[in-house]
């Protein structure tokens, strides 16, 4: 079995941390823009006084405008470096860091540990105020202000027709050489304090695919569509022009699970191999 290689004079750390994704262009670096990885990996360089910033391998590359409270990456930095500021390294990050990112813990992560492909499952969440005289304006920036009332009863029952494993391609932007087959755990909707919450679990997910399964149930909770079209949109495998993606500022990481220790490396082989897609498109 096939395992992450972490050189003798280097410790692998596991970081948990949280931001507000309205003030960055998404996690993973891009050219002059402002990411969270590279502001981290920033951080971590003057942290630990490397030569050059150490490269983060996170559990869920988020897009422009997601938050995550429970976003987990893992980072190769030198042994000595660490040593040296083990100790007081929270509080240097924390005064590194700007207020809009925070890592909650850093660690040297157990053997076998990768944060991407040792992951069991993540966990999202999707805030929308259907109540124009509820909107809290101080949660504007993590909320979806939806301009029709919703019927989560219609939802709840749209969303059953997408769980299981299936080939979510009609929901999700493809990528040169990467499957679309995920498996979706959970897709419900309740309402607390006069918010429909949407709680999401998948073993992964494709790119915008919260977002596009979000976008087609809306659709179904304000009457515009009925609630057999997610379930045709997912079994026709390709992507519906009338999905409309919803907007990124509602979405928020909230958790990402591993298996007990002993299971990490073999869990990451086992992601690492490619899934294949079950015979015909949206069968699970």
């Amino acid at each position: 079995m096939a395992e992450t290689v972490v050189a003798k004079d280097e410790t692998r750390l596991r970081l948990d941390l949280g931001y507000d994704g309205s003030g960055f262009s998404g996690w993973a670096r891009q050219p002059g823009r402002r990411t969270v990885q590279e502001t981290v990996e920033i951080a971590l360089g003057r942290l630990l006084r490397l030569d050059s910033p150490a490269a983060l391998t996170v559990a869920g590359r988020t897009d422009a405008g997601v938050h995550a409270r429970g976003q987990v990456a893992h980072v190769d930095v030198p042994a000595a470096n660490w040593a040296a500021v083990a100790a007081t390294a929270m509080r240097g990050l924390a005064g590194l860091l700007p207020p809009d990112v925070r890592v909650h813990t850093v660690a040297p992560a157990p053997p076998g540990f990768d944060a991407r492909f040792s992951a069991l499952w993540r966990r999202y969440t999707y805030r929308i105020c259907d109540d124009p005289a509820a909107a809290d304006p101080l949660r504007r920036a993590d909320t979806l202000w939806h301009r029709r009332a919703l019927d989560i009863g219609p939802m709840n029952q749209a969303a059953q027709a997408c769980l299981g494993e299936h080939d979510f391609c009609a929901y999700c932007r493809r990528r040169e050489g990467a499957s679309t087959v995920r498996r979706l755990i959970r897709l419900d909707w309740a309402r607390r304090d006069g918010v429909v919450v949407a709680g999401v679990v998948a073993d992964a997910f494709c790119h915008n695919m919260v977002r596009a399964l979000v976008g087609a149930l809306l659709a179904v909770g304000d009457g515009r569509r009925p609630v057999s079209w997610p379930g045709e949109v997912l079994a026709a495998g390709v992507r519906d022009p009338a999905v409309h993606v919803a907007p990124p500022h509602g979405l928020c990481l909230e958790e990402v699970g591993y298996p007990a220790d002993a299971e990490l490396a073999r869990r990451a082989e086992a992601t690492r191999r490619r899934r294949e897609a079950p015979a015909g498109p949206g069968r699970g």
